[in-house]
């Protein structure tokens, strides 16, 4: 080892001795090496993409702060989707309910509308420079055809199956329900400008081949039909599609999603009798299973990465099938470790893994991994929408899957930092035979003895970001940290580079951490609640530092914890 790196590893080490646990030997160092003459292409802002089910706290103050902050964090828009943009109620709000009466009918049966809140939250999204992924959804209470019961009032640990009422129903009315449509898009266009409604996407309801859509498979595709057509006739250059399916991994998902493409290329559509129907992307949804699983030290939460993976490998298989629609763009509707970001930990033990780093270790694992997937099939994977924001009214550190609790950063956002301080080009990087990959994860999840220690490197205008994760299903952290040597080669001339340490893990960017020091305190104080907003931010390992380029190769050695997660940027 050269003197210099040697260095390096000291004070790495130096610097943070509480991430090894004590009395525990290093394990074998694993090699990163990171080829910049290798490029792969774009590396795609995928992460760029949120989603809720709850969409007026767009426009309440932790919801307006958060926005903010997502805003923020990416050099690129990013899109927001959420539901019930179209149900009936005052602006009413609850755990998976929101409302913003956009659709009502007078005595006589005559649509009116009323865009105030709709407005509400797109203008939050826009004035920030944020796009809608605008839903088309749910079914007014006027135009369902089973309206009642229409609200719901559901909470942790009742059945999941209550929130399906009345808006879930097909439309009593298919012209007046396309009408709506229409008119909607078009009152967008007038409000923000064609230019600006060009670029959002526009996509039909959500997850019809579930209790989200109380109808047939023919019923949605109908609904996509009448739908489609009237965003088209509202504004011909806007973008739409569907059908936003969950689970492709799943055999009656999978022959959903065909059916659906099946219709747009080659079937009778319903509102003009043509044959197909406009499509400008593909979405649908793919999650993970945690599990609580008995463990060394007692019960613990074990992560099934690989089930949300095999989704994804399904959808994009099914995709790639079609050689008319493999180069449309796909978007991962909702893209997450499980399904019910509403869900507490109190009511379901398995959500314990949201407050901590293991959310933060497993997203910017899975992402690397999705950008894999894409290009073993060849497909266009244009997004992946985390469905995770913030919920009002609730105790701090409650467990919901959020990225912020009562306007507080968890460990995961600092994540989405990560990313979006990455360059644009995504180049090689290569781990050891044993190493996890893909299709591994897809096969195994990672369970095996060894943790997945990656990277996911990129370059571009001067820069180097290597983004490094230490990941496991298990959330045992009472295991050695691994000592990682990460080797960057294909430097066009040598000289010293600025190494900019940034790093998620017990210690760092984690204001879980500090409010279990605290005592949990129920709510913080007013002093406690600014050192927990500090705490949540993206916190420097150490100072920015020079490292030698030899030879075309600079080398940086660290040590990462269990659900650590260090971004290393190379400034030359």
């Amino acid at each position: 080892m050269k003197p210099l790196h040697f260095c390096l590893f000291l004070l790495a080490l130096h610097l943070r001795p509480a991430a090894l646990p004590a009395q525990s030997p290093l394990t074998d160092t694993v090699a990163i090496n990171v080829d910049l003459d290798q490029e792969l292409g774009p590396l795609d802002p995928i992460w760029a993409w949120w989603g809720y089910d709850e969409p007026n706290y767009s426009y309440m103050k932790d919801g307006r702060k958060l926005l903010t902050e997502i805003a923020q964090l990416s050099p690129v828009p990013v899109y927001v989707r959420a539901h019930s943009l179209l149900v009936t109620g005052e602006g009413t709000y609850g755990l998976k309910w929101g409302s913003t009466n956009a659709y009502t009918e007078d005595a006589d049966g005559n649509p009116v509308y009323d865009w105030t809140l709709v407005d509400s939250i797109f203008d939050t999204y826009v004035d920030r420079g944020m796009k809608p992924f605008a839903q088309i959804g749910f079914m007014p209470e006027a135009l369902s055809s089973k309206p009642d019961p229409y609200r719901h009032y559901w909470k942790p640990g009742a059945e999941y199956d209550e929130i399906f009422t009345g808006w879930a129903y097909p439309p009593n009315d298919y012209e007046k329900w396309a009408e709506l449509v229409y008119q909607w898009v078009t009152h967008c266009v007038e409000r923000y400008g064609k230019e600006e409604v060009e670029s959002w996407y526009w996509e039909v309801w959500n997850e019809p081949n579930i209790g989200y859509w109380r109808g047939t498979t023919e019923e949605y595709i109908k609904l996509y039909d009448y739908s489609a057509d009237a965003v088209k006739r509202a504004l011909p250059t806007a973008r739409v599609g569907g059908p936003e399916t969950t689970g492709p991994g799943w055999d009656k998902a999978a022959e959903f999603l065909r059916t659906f493409l099946d219709h747009t290329i080659s079937g009778t559509n319903y509102a003009t009798g043509e044959t197909g129907s406009p499509l400008d992307f593909i979405s649908f949804h793919a999650k993970g299973s945690p599990k609580v699983v008995e463990g060394p030290n007692g019960d613990m939460v074990q992560m099934n990465m690989g089930a949300q993976l095999n989704d994804i490998d399904k959808g994009f298989e099914i995709v790639a099938s079609y050689p008319t629609l493999k180069e449309l763009p796909i978007i991962i509707g909702e893209s997450d470790p499980e399904g019910c970001a509403a869900c507490s930990e109190a009511d379901y033990p398995h959500n314990a893994y949201r407050n901590g780093t293991m959310y933060a270790a497993y997203t910017a694992a899975s992402f690397a991994r999705k950008h894999d997937l894409a290009a073993h099939h060849g497909v266009n994977l244009l997004g992946a929408v985390t469905w995770g924001f913030e919920f009002e009214e609730q105790a701090w550190y409650a467990g919901f899957r959020d990225m912020a609790t009562n306007g507080v950063d968890k460990p995961v956002l600092n994540t989405f930092r990560m990313f979006g301080m990455m360059a644009h080009t995504r180049v090689a990087v290569e781990q050891d035979a044993l190493a996890y990959d893909a299709r591994a994860i897809v096969e195994g999840s990672v369970r095996g003895a060894r943790d997945d220690v990656n990277a996911l490197a990129s370059t571009g205008n001067g820069t180097t970001t290597v983004l490094v994760w230490n990941y496991h299903d298990d959330d045992n952290l009472a295991v050695p940290a691994t000592p990682v040597r990460v080797e960057v080669g294909g430097f066009g001339e040598d000289g010293p580079t600025l190494l900019t340490h940034y790093r998620v893990d017990q210690e760092h960017s984690n204001s879980y951490t500090l409010f279990k020091e605290m005592g949990k305190p129920q709510p913080p104080s007013e002093a406690q609640t600014a050192e927990l907003e500090a705490a949540g931010q993206l916190d420097l390992y150490g100072s920015p530092q020079w490292v030698e380029v030899v030879d075309g190769r600079a080398t940086v050695e660290l040590v990462l914890p269990r659900h650590g997660i260090s971004l290393l940027k190379l400034d030359q």
